[in-house]
């Protein structure tokens, strides 16, 4: 048999908590996992939030985090031991024959670095390139993805484009060397499901045509199952199972398997239980115009409404607007025209210009964790913050508050004493909802908050949301490219083209046909978990059918 590209034999990763002294035992994040990747496969690493998966991802290019280390078990890479390689020859190795994309590509690129720049530097350092040719050959890898306006795309900023576009300029960044080995970390979690279907195209092109190995770290089963020759299992650090894709779809061994198999059957549509007779208009929003210098246009003439105790859900490819309309509504991008109203009263554009009252009774949760929470405070901290912001009290009713929060969300209370680097990134989540929820708002806006969580955790996350609003008279406001999502929380859908809301309505209705070009574009580009179904819609595309 021919030599594996990668080989991870017996490994265990440990951390220790820097407050820990003595000979208390250091807590393994790894232990025991074996696998093996040959070169031009695709392995696909599954599992819950927090089992592991990206430290493994991360050990394949001989890295591991702050405060943790590898203790034993070994990692080869084409034959050469990663431990016995000098920080020069690791150096580079990284970017060039070896790359990553992380899951937050906020939280990874330099905020003060323009695109086309980072993009350029991983040629010019690891390919010899010259700066001009590296600039005139970043424009092609944009097209590849098909990033907007290739040619000019490159002189934004991070901040200046939508988390979708800012996840595939990373994905350039990594396939620009033509490495052998890529570790995909949740590539397509901040992604819509027409752009996903596109990226997923071509990284698989891309991986064909270079005969690239790669780690395909990911919560998302039908999405996977279109790229991976082979799935790995990990559960709180161990190997659960492991075989080939078609058989441990249709003959999962374990029963954690056949739990994560079973979530990501598609959800049913949600019943409405409000009442005709009791609706009344939580938030409305009139003819909103709002942009950003570079983008004097985001939203255009955006109106909606959302009545007490519903959901609404705005869907819509990546920079369509949805993140954009939010930030308004929140204060955070002030209109130039249009008025929101919460619960009849005028809110003022501006964040600094609203009382503290109305601050409490909307929240937002973001979608990038990585980015939301103050990397230096630990969880104790941040959520007692919010709770003496709003609410004050003595230390003693701050913290059983914060103990409770941590209970709803489903976090050990020990957590408090953790910073967000120590949590995973389906943590560090439910911290930020924990710090929403502290405000005990009227009106909450989730932001794609469970784009970064496995299915069983995202599952609990929605039960937990679902159960505050039967109990509570919450109102949501959903934004999400996962029409599982959508299906599963929503009571109204209003899908958002180019600033505007093209489709507005109950979810029955939306969903139902005939459809609208731009909802049945959506409805169609949901993956579903069998082998060859991207091949099929890419067919369909090309020949101009669209549908199923």
């Amino acid at each position: 048999m021919a030599q594996p590209l990668l080989s991870i034999e017996s490994l265990r990763i440990e951390s220790r908590d820097k407050r820990v002294r003595g000979d208390a035992p250091a807590r393994p994040l790894v232990d025991d996992v074996s696998l093996s990747l040959a070169r031009g496969e695709v392995l696909g690493l599954i599992g819950e939030s927090g089992a592991g998966k990206s430290t493994v991802g991360l050990s394949a290019m001989g890295y591991s985090r702050p405060g943790c280390r590898i203790t034993a078990g070994r990692v080869t890479f084409d034959g050469r031991d990663l431990a016995t390689l000098s920080p020069t020859e690791l150096r580079g190795l990284r970017g060039a024959r070896i790359a990553y994309v992380a899951q937050s590509a906020a939280a990874s690129l330099n905020p003060a670095m323009r695109l086309g720049h980072q993009v350029a530097e991983a040629l010019v350092l690891h390919r010899g390139m010259g700066w001009k040719q590296a600039y005139r050959h970043a424009p092609h890898l944009f097209e590849e993805l098909d990033l907007p306006s290739p040619g000019t795309f490159g002189e934004r900023f991070p901040h200046q484009v939508s988390g979708g576009q800012l996840q595939r300029a990373m994905i350039a960044m990594a396939i620009a060397c033509q490495p052998e080995l890529l570790i995909l970390d949740e590539p397509t979690t901040a992604l819509d499901v027409t752009t996903q279907i596109e990226v997923l195209a071509s990284v698989r092109a891309m991986l064909r045509k270079l005969g690239s190995a790669a780690i395909y770290i990911t919560h998302d089963l039908p999405v996977i199952v279109q790229l991976a020759d082979r799935l790995v299992v990990l559960r709180n650090g161990r190997l659960v199972e492991q075989g080939t894709t078609p058989a441990l779809l249709e003959h999962p061994a374990e029963d954690y398997t056949r739990r994560l198999v079973a979530t990501q059957s598609e959800a049913s549509p949600r019943a409405t239980a409000v009442a005709a007779g009791a609706l009344r208009a939580v938030l409305s929003i009139r003819s909103i115009n709002a942009g950003y210098r570079t983008l004097p246009h985001a939203l255009r003439g955006v109106s909606l409404e959302i009545n007490a105790g519903e959901t609404l859900a705005i869907v819509g490819a990546s920079g369509s607007g949805k993140s954009t309309l939010a930030r308004v509504i929140c204060g955070l991008l002030p209109q130039r025209s249009g008025a929101v109203e919460l619960s009849g009263e005028s809110l003022a554009p501006a964040l600094r210009a609203r009382e503290r009252e109305q601050l409490r009774r909307v929240q937002m949760v973001y979608q990038m964790p990585d980015t939301a929470l103050n990397p230096s405070h630990r969880v104790g901290r941040i959520l007692a913050r919010a709770v003496s912001f709003y609410f004050g009290g003595d230390a003693r009713i701050v913290a059983a508050r914060v103990a409770e929060l941590l209970r709803m969300v489903g976090l050990p209370e020990a957590f408090a004493t953790r910073k967000p680097g120590e949590l995973s990134g389906g943590e560090k989540q439910r911290v930020c909802i924990a710090r929403a929820l502290a405000a005990k708002p009227e009106l909450m806006i989730c932001d794609e908050v469970t784009s970064a969580l496995d299915p069983l955790v995202a599952d609990e996350i929605l039960s937990l949301l679902e159960g505050l609003q039967k109990r509570g008279d919450m109102t949501f406001l959903f934004i999400t490219h996962d029409i599982g999502v959508v299906r599963r929380v929503a009571t109204n859908v209003a899908v958002m083209k180019s600033g505007s809301v093209v489709a507005n309505g109950r979810l029955a209705e939306i969903f139902s046909p005939p459809l609208l070009p731009h909802v049945e574009l959506l409805l169609t580009s949901v993956p579903q978990m069998r082998q060859g179904w991207l091949e099929e819609i890419l067919a369909r595309r090309e020949a101009g059918g669209g549908g199923r």
